[in-house]
C-alpha cells in the first residue's frame, strides 16, 4: 500500500493563483454603518422635466397643468420632492415635474424645481409679524371685491390690499358688489386719486363681459372680505367653477368663509383666455413684510416730486418741508392732486 504523504496544508502555487481574487485586500467595506450609500449634496438637474402650472394645492398634493395651450394639454397630480420640503409651492407657480406625467388615473408625478417667479402676493399674521405667507405666485393683476353693504365696505382693508399689490408689482382693480343695497359713490371717493379701474354689480346684473375683457391675457388674483360675493362673481365669470357660496350673518354683519382653498380657473371670451385665481375670504391682512418705499413708487407722479423731499421724509400731513405736500397745496398736480396725496398718506399712515 502506497503511503500518501500529501496534506491539505501543503503549499500549492496553482491553488493560490486560482483563489487569488478572494484575497482579503479585495474586500469592499460599506461606506457607513447603515449599509447604504452616503447622500450627496449634488442633486440631479432633471433636464427632462416638464414645466407645469400649479392650479391648486390640497393636503400635500398639487394639481398641475402640463403642455398648456397645446393639443396635449392635461392635468395631473404631483407630490413635492424632499429637497423642496422647506419651500412653499403655491397656486400660480410654474414648476418642473418628472415621473409619470401622463395624467392618467392613479399616477403621481414629482415636483423637483420651482421656476423663477415674476410676482409674489404675500401677507403676514399681523403688522408686527415679519414672517410672510405666500398666497399666490406670478399674478399680474388683483381684483379686489368689496360689497357696498351687507357687509359694510372697509376702506382700511382695501387699503391693505392695495399696499400688498403695489409692493408685489401687481396692478389692482376694484369691483363693488350689491350696489342695489347702497350707493357706492361715497366709498369710491376714498380712491378717487388712484388710477384704479372700477366695476360695479348688483344682484340682477353682473358685468360679466366687461370683467372678462379685463381678465383675458392676464393672471388675476381675486381677493375680498368674507361675504362680499367674491365666489358668486367667480362662478359667473367662469361657468362650471362651482365655488362654494354662503351668506352674511344678519347679527354680526360678517360673512361666512366658504371658499377654503386657492385655485386657478381659466376664464375665456372671444378674444382669448386668462386665469383667475380665487382665494379664501379674509377679515384681516397683515403687512409686516412690506417695504413702504414700494407704496410711493406706485404713485409715479408723486414719486418724482419726492426726490426733492428732505431725507427721511414721511410724506404725511405733519412732515416738514415735504415737496409733495407743498406741490399739491400750490395746485401743481391739478384737481386730482389732493385726492392722490390723500390716498398716498392714508396708505403710508398704516405703517406710521
Amino acid at each position: 500500500m502506497t503511503e500518501n504523504t500529501g496534506s491539505w496544508w501543503d503549499d500549492d502555487d496553482d491553488d493560490d493563483e486560482a483563489y487569488s481574487e478572494f484575497d482579503e485586500s479585495s474586500i469592499r467595506s460599506r461606506p457607513n454603518p447603515k449599509g447604504n450609500r452616503p447622500r450627496t449634496k449634488t442633486r440631479p438637474e432633471h433636464g427632462d422635466a416638464q414645466i407645469a402650472r400649479v392650479l391648486g394645492v390640497d393636503r400635500g398634493r398639487y394639481t398641475v397643468l402640463l403642455d398648456e395651450d397645446t393639443p396635449d394639454e392635461r392635468q395631473m397630480t404631483a407630490a413635492r420632492a424632499s429637497e423642496l420640503r422647506k419651500q412653499a409651492i403655491v397656486t400660480g407657480d410654474r414648476v418642473a415635474v418628472v415621473g409619470d406625467t401622463t395624467g392618467e388615473d392613479g399616477t403621481l408625478g414629482r415636483i423637483v424645481r420651482i421656476e423663477p417667479r415674476t410676482t409674489l402676493l404675500r401677507r403676514s399674521a399681523d403688522d408686527t409679524d415679519e414672517v410672510e405667507r405666500v398666497i399666490v405666485a406670478n399674478a399680474d393683476q388683483m381684483l379686489i371685491v368689496v360689497a357696498a353693504a351687507n357687509p359694510e365696505p372697509r376702506t382700511r382693508l382695501v387699503d391693505r390690499y392695495l399696499v400688498a399689490a403695489y409692493d408685489a408689482g401687481i396692478t389692482p382693480m376694484l369691483c363693488v358688489t350689491k350696489i342695489d343695497l347702497a350707493d357706492p359713490v361715497p366709498f369710491l371717493e376714498n380712491f378717487a386719486g388712484l388710477d384704479l379701474p372700477v366695476f360695479t354689480s348688483r344682484e340682477d346684473h353682473i358685468p360679466v363681459e366687461a370683467i372678462k375683457a379685463a381678465l383675458v391675457g392676464h393672471d388675476t388674483v381675486v381677493v375680498g372680505h368674507s361675504g362680499v360675493g367674491k365666489s358668486t362673481l367667480v362662478n359667473e365669470i367662469v361657468p362650471g367653477a362651482m365655488r362654494a357660496t354662503g351668506h352674511v350673518n344678519v347679527v354680526t354683519g360678517r360673512g361666512r368663509h366658504t371658499s377654503s382653498s386657492t385655485v386657478s380657473l381659466r376664464v375665456e371670451n372671444a378674444e382669448g383666455h386668462g386665469w383667475v385665481i380665487d382665494t379664501p375670504g379674509v377679515r384681516s391682512f397683515g403687512l409686516g413684510h412690506i417695504n413702504t418705499d414700494s407704496i410711493l413708487k406706485s404713485f409715479t407722479d408723486l414719486a418724482e416730486l419726492a426726490e426733492d423731499c428732505p431725507r427721511g421724509c414721511t410724506h404725511l400731513p405733519d412732515a416738514p418741508d415735504c415737496a409733495i405736500v407743498e406741490a399739491v397745496e400750490a395746485g401743481a398736480l391739478g384737481e386730482t392732486g389732493r385726492a392722490r396725496l390723500d390716498s398716498l398718506q392714508r396708505l403710508l399712515a398704516t405703517f406710521a
